[in-house]
């Protein structure tokens, strides 16, 4: 990964990846990229404040009063968007009395926890344009990484890696399947599962949309196999991180081959072999 784009490109790309986790867009400004970086922030910043909104900022509060604490939001998905929840956490924090959610209280968990992720693939971009390499023709790596966020499999399969794509969704959302049988629904649900949550809300719509169909279901008795299932849905978030890791690194090593291979530049090896 270390090539001549680290040192010819904009900006320090470590410079520019910090920035725009503290501030969306911020790292792009630095890099001179200022449409791109007031687009990143309304975005992204717009996603937080809408569900801090509907949640009425009420997302910490889930957790249980032996669970709080100044870094009790550092595992949550909305960290990507570092500025926000720390503007978040000192402005209403965590509330004593009892609470009554908001009726939008899901929504808008799902928003915050959202910009969080779209957040950390524009860190990454911002990684990438600051050492200047060139997209051309092809998907983006961080858009390769957030439709793979979206839909686990769907970034190999626009990158022509079809059989990869199947494998990937099929293990990956049948994990999280299994979780869900074991658990009785009881893994879709952020109040219970505060930080397994989160590790499943990495799975992306599949995760989210089981849990807007059949999440919060009611518990009468006790579920045999809950905690196999809880861990089950949050390994299968968890292990879809690979592979938006994976189609970031294929399509960013393709990217700095036909850089590399472009007139004047130096020559690179080969990656036709890395398609399958």
């Amino acid at each position: 990964m270390a090539s001549s784009q680290e040192r010819t490109g904009p900006g320090d790309p470590t410079v520019a990846l910090l920035l725009t986790w503290f501030v969306p867009g911020a790292g792009h400004l630095y890099l001179g990229k200022v449409k791109l970086a007031v687009v990143a922030f309304l975005l992204i910043e717009g996603l937080y404040y809408l569900g801090y909104v509907l949640s009425e900022g009420l997302f910490l509060n889930v957790l249980p009063a032996e669970m709080r604490g100044m870094f009790a939001g550092m595992l949550a998905p909305e960290v990507g968007n570092m500025s926000a929840l720390l503007l978040h956490m000192r402005t209403i924090g965590f509330l004593d009395q009892p609470q009554v959610w908001p009726s939008n209280m899901d929504l808008g968990m799902t928003l915050t926890a959202a910009s969080g992720v779209l957040n950390f693939v524009l860190m990454s971009k911002a990684h990438l344009d600051a050492r200047g390499v060139k997209i051309e023709k092809q998907i983006d790596p961080a858009g390769a990484a957030a439709l793979s966020w979206c839909v686990p499999g769907l970034g190999h399969w626009l990158q022509g890696r079809r059989t990869r794509a199947v494998a990937v969704f099929g293990m990956l959302v049948g994990l999280f399947l299994i979780g869900c049988v074991l658990a009785q629904g009881a893994n879709l649900d952020r109040e219970r599962h505060f930080y397994y949550w989160a590790g499943q809300f990495l799975l992306g719509l599949p995760a989210i949309v089981a849990e807007f169909v059949h999440g919060h279901a009611r518990v009468s008795q006790e579920i045999r196999y809950v905690d196999a299932g809880i861990v089950l849905g949050c390994v299968a978030g968890m292990l879809n991180i690979l592979v938006m890791l994976d189609v970031y690194g294929w399509a960013e090593h393709r990217a700095e081959a036909k850089s590399a291979d472009a007139p004047g530049a130096e020559s690179a090896p080969s990656t036709e072999g890395s398609s399958a």
